[in-house]
């Protein structure tokens, strides 16, 4: 059969016009070159050169002109593997990348930003999807709050404060018992991850607040509690970062709430830009948590 070194020793003779300049090119004596040719017609099962000696350029058979241009499109495919290859391991690429609306307004503008300023070539692909499930089927990264299955790998960003939105002046400064969300009209997000943990904690505490009214914008929670629809219980960092909401008050829960937690999730080897998203990712949760951004 023949290799990949066979061909290009073909295409070098064509090109060059002279074994003696082919080989001179390749980096190969005369005598390699004309193993490497040999070892090409013996796969072909015929010559792909006639020889006429002396200093006459060589003259490509009608096997050889079929074979060099088969071997100049397999040699192109080659080229660009490699070169794919090459920009792989340099960082470029794809990668394709889910989120969801806390990790997309606080870690990523930061995480795309300076992926881009390192290889601007990259082609980042994301994908927003308020999933109660994770899903990693066609991505390489997604954030997701909860860790996965066992099958994947869970990287653990962020531990995220849940807090009591109200308008100003509906409850005293500080500190609001559980209690008395029980029966209180509530407006929230969809009854999923978090928010179903969330409900269903409360629950376990016999407190059951009336929700009247769901939406998966955390910016028409934020208005509607404005407006005096109702309370809301939200992870700190959904509320906005580095700014906080104006026209409403925050107040801690007493006892807290299991904090929401964000991850990264993985599955098996990772490609070098896929790598440096989790590693971008968990630098900025650093700096965010050192910030004290998650906390009320």
């Amino acid at each position: 059969m023949y290799e990949l070194r066979h061909l290009r020793a073909l295409d070098a003779i064509v090109a060059e016009g002279t074994y003696a300049r082919a080989a001179g090119r390749l980096g190969y004596t005369q005598s390699t070159l004309s193993q490497q040719v040999a070892a090409l017609e013996r796969a072909v099962g015929g010559a792909v050169f006639d020889r006429p000696g002396g200093p006459r350029p060589v003259r490509l058979t009608p096997l050889g002109r079929l074979v060099l241009t088969a071997a100049r499109d397999m040699l192109g495919l080659a080229r660009e593997t490699e070169e794919a290859v090459a920009r792989f391991h340099a960082g470029d690429g794809r990668v394709d990348v889910g989120t969801f609306q806390t990790v997309t307004d606080v870690l990523l503008p930061t995480v795309v930003q300076q992926l881009r300023a390192a290889h601007p070539g990259c082609d980042i692909r994301l994908v927003e999807d308020e999933a109660d499930e994770p899903d990693l089927e066609d991505l390489d990264v997604l954030f997701f709050d909860r860790a996965g299955t066992a099958d994947v790998d869970s990287t653990l960003l962020l531990e995220d404060e849940h807090v009591l939105l109200a308008r100003p002046g509906d409850l005293p400064e500080g500190p609001v018992g559980l209690e008395r969300l029980d029966g209180a009209a509530m407006v929230a997000l969809p009854a999923i991850c978090d928010q179903r943990e969330v409900e269903e904690h409360l629950s376990a505490l016999g407190v059951a607040p009336h929700v009247v009214f769901r939406t998966a914008d955390h910016r028409a929670v934020t208005s509607m509690v404005r407006a005096g629809l109702g309370w809301a219980v939200m992870p700190v960092l959904s509320l906005g970062w580095p700014q906080r909401p104006q026209g409403v008050a925050l107040h801690p829960l007493e006892p807290a709430l299991p904090s929401r937690r964000i991850y990264a999730l993985t599955r098996g080897t990772l490609s070098p830009l896929a790598e440096q998203v989790v590693a971008l990712a968990a630098r900025c949760a650093r700096s965010v948590t050192d910030a004290g951004g998650c906390r009320w």
